[in-house]
């Protein structure tokens, strides 16, 4: 467990930041974009959090601490026989959102156009989790092009994006009061 004593450590006056292990890289550094824009999406789905309850809830629950064991990963870098095993995503965390996304998935109303993000507030907050979950997603991607990153990383976060849309869906009344795009209906 961390135990946190002191909140402020002024090592990042200068413009850097540590990664777990100690090494020094700068604040806009790709890994920590990438791990930054995790803790956004975790901040978001707390708020969506303010409107679930019941097993939406806890479904949110378990993903907000994933996220935390995502960023944990990503400000992880690879290396061969660390001192202490790193805190990595398993294929374990992505099968249980796609067992969550299919469970909730066969109870929603078959989609006929694209989903604006919107109707309950529940369902708003999570649209907008999901569009932060694609930036992460983005980012880890390329930071893959860069450096070794565990692959169980972007999986999360690729399948964690289709569990917010559908988790959405289903805040909206499986489905029955989204708020579908209209092409061109305002020319």
């Amino acid at each position: 467990m961390v135990t946190l004593t002191r909140i402020y450590t002024r090592g990042g006056d200068a413009g850097q930041t540590s990664l777990v292990g100690g090494r020094r890289v700068a604040k806009h550094d790709l890994r920590v974009e990438a791990y930054g824009t995790v803790d956004e999406a975790n901040a978001v789905i707390g708020l969506a959090r303010l409107h679930t309850e019941g097993q939406a809830d806890a479904m949110l629950g378990r993903i907000q601490n994933d996220l935390f064991d995502l960023g944990a990963d990503l400000a992880t870098p690879e290396e061969p026989d660390p001192k202490y095993p790193p805190l990595r995503v398993t294929a374990a965390q992505v099968e249980r959102l796609e067992r969550e996304i299919d469970a909730m998935n066969a109870s929603l109303a078959p989609l006929n156009s694209f989903v604006l993000p919107g109707g309950s507030a529940a369902s708003a907050h999570l649209h907008h989790a999901r569009t932060v979950v694609r930036r992460a997603e983005r980012l880890v991607s390329a930071l893959m092009m860069t450096e070794a990153v565990n692959p169980e990383a972007l999986k999360y976060a690729n399948r964690l994006s289709d569990h917010l849309f559908v988790l959405a869906r289903h805040m909206n009344g499986n489905g029955q009061d989204d708020v579908l795009w209209v092409p061109g209906a305002h020319r």
